[in-house]
């Protein structure tokens, strides 16, 4: 198993054909520019190539409607002036003789990248397409989104692989409304966006793109939306916010070529396994981020438990414009009163919690030079004291028993009421052969071998040579 990449050169054959200062930025350059530098950056060559394919009109009609599939099937044959009218009545959108073709062959890549992942046939991939389609809707274009290729895609993994859970992570500077509406009455897809909001005054300027829209029906909790009302966000940021939202909730744009490009390389590097860059400066996420996290927690704390702690039940801060205007609330969402972070923030003892760890040697004679702080024991296993007051722990064990030890670590843990436990081997360190994937034990393998077997709670990381 390795890395895909799935591509179609036929995908850069739409272009605007008229004037339209707002349409023009959606190019074939932005396919071209991120396919020439991961080239460039010798990613490409590592990757295992995947076909693309036109996508059924069964598939098409997964999400959007017979009309709207046929509508645009009918684009083929127009004109300039048709196109052009018929552009015209959805929002940033154009339409090429070419649209047809090209958005069923986005939907099909993304799908032949989805089979060849569940099937167990690749590990990961990249699916490099356009046109885009996270804005698109069951019976409209919107964005320069024709066909919603990602929320196609997890209708087929369910219905075709017999998915019963699925999360879309939508990391676009715009809020992807179209995954948005097809989704928000559905438990079993989990969508989350972060988005550039600015209080509702950035494309595509909708009140529930805000974080108190959470879904509808039995859908309410499932649709989480995280917006930055403040511009320039940065790795403390995002860390925070995946750290405090995403994070919790999952185990309970594009239009700048340079950067465009670069992302791309940067999200194969981790698909193949490289180590990340460090992050460079302080992250220290800014209050602006914090209010748009605190938000999220907010709105989504009636719907999940792991947010049910901490979460100031009257803060909403999205709901006041930069002005301190109030905006309306969405119909049925939560009644947030408006309310300022700062003195909050102030208040909380951001002091770091006391950490002890405990060392254990049982290995005979073994010496180590420990920090004065450092609980120190020799024997097979914490004395009580030792227990309680430690939060962290190393044994030093011998080599040849370290997995049979481990084994029972682990049994141990499950027997003292723990829900769920995440095994982190670094190194050559096999699983447990007898370890269970009943999805209490999550095994992550880091510079090990790779699996010799898919399984959804056996994730192996195999480094690069020279890492």
């Amino acid at each position: 198993m390795g890395t895909a990449l799935v591509y179609h050169e036929d995908m850069t054959a739409t272009r605007l054909l008229w004037e339209d200062s707002e349409c023009e930025i959606e190019c074939p350059e932005r396919l071209t520019a991120a396919l020439a530098l991961l080239q460039q950056w010798g990613l490409e060559k590592r990757c295992l190539r995947l076909s693309a394919r036109e996508a059924s009109e069964a598939e098409l009609g997964l999400v959007h409607s017979p009309e709207y599939v046929a509508l645009v099937q009918r684009t083929q044959d127009m004109d300039k002036g048709e196109l052009q009218a018929l552009s015209g009545q959805y929002d940033a959108v154009y339409f090429h003789p070419n649209t047809f073709h090209c958005a069923r062959l986005a939907v099909g890549a993304v799908l032949q990248l989805v089979d060849a992942v569940l099937t167990g046939a690749i590990h990961n991939g990249l699916a490099l397409v356009r046109p885009p389609g996270h804005h698109s809707q069951r019976a409209a274009a919107s964005g320069f989104c024709v066909f919603n290729s990602v929320a196609i895609a997890a209708e087929y993994a369910k219905q075709k692989h017999g998915l019963h859970r699925i999360l879309i992570v939508d990391w676009d500077i715009h809020h992807g409304q179209g995954i948005q509406y097809i989704f928000e009455d559905d438990p079993s897809v989990l969508y989350f966006s972060w988005h550039r909001y600015e209080h509702g005054r950035f494309w595509p300027f909708l009140r529930e793109s805000d974080a108190d829209a959470v879904g509808q029906g039995l859908g309410r909790g499932f649709t989480v939306n995280l917006p930055w009302n403040q511009v320039g966000m940065g790795n403390a940021d995002y860390l925070a916010a995946f750290l405090n939202v995403l994070l919790p909730l999952a185990f309970e744009g594009g239009y700048h070529l340079e950067s465009l490009a670069q992302s791309v390389c940067m999200t194969v590097q981790a698909l193949l396994g490289d180590p990340a860059p460090p992050l460079p400066g302080l992250l220290m996420p800014c209050e602006s981020a914090l209010e748009s996290i605190q938000s999220v927690r907010a709105a989504q704390a009636p719907h999940w438990t792991c947010l049910q702690q901490d979460v100031p039940p009257t803060l909403n801060p999205s709901t006041c414009s930069p002005e301190g205007r109030s905006l309306p609330l969405l119909p049925g969402g939560p009644t947030h009163d408006a309310a300022v972070l700062s003195p909050l923030l102030d208040e909380k003892d951001w002091s770091t919690p006391p950490v002890r760890t405990a060392v254990v040697l049982t290995v005979p004679g073994a010496a180590l030079a420990l920090p004065s702080d450092v609980l120190h024991q020799e024997e097979s296993a914490l004395r009580e004291e030792t227990e309680a007051l430690a939060s962290s722990g190393i044994a030093a064990t011998p080599v040849l028993a370290a997995v049979d030890i481990l084994d029972v670590a682990i049994r141990r843990g499950l027997s003292r009421r723990a829900q769920r436990l995440l095994c982190v081997a670094l190194g050559q360190l096999d699983r447990p052969l007898d370890l269970a994937d009943d999805g209490r034990i999550l095994w992550l393998n880091i510079g090990g071998k790779e699996a010799t077997a898919w399984s959804t709670f056996h994730v192996s990381m195999p480094l690069p040579r020279g890492s």
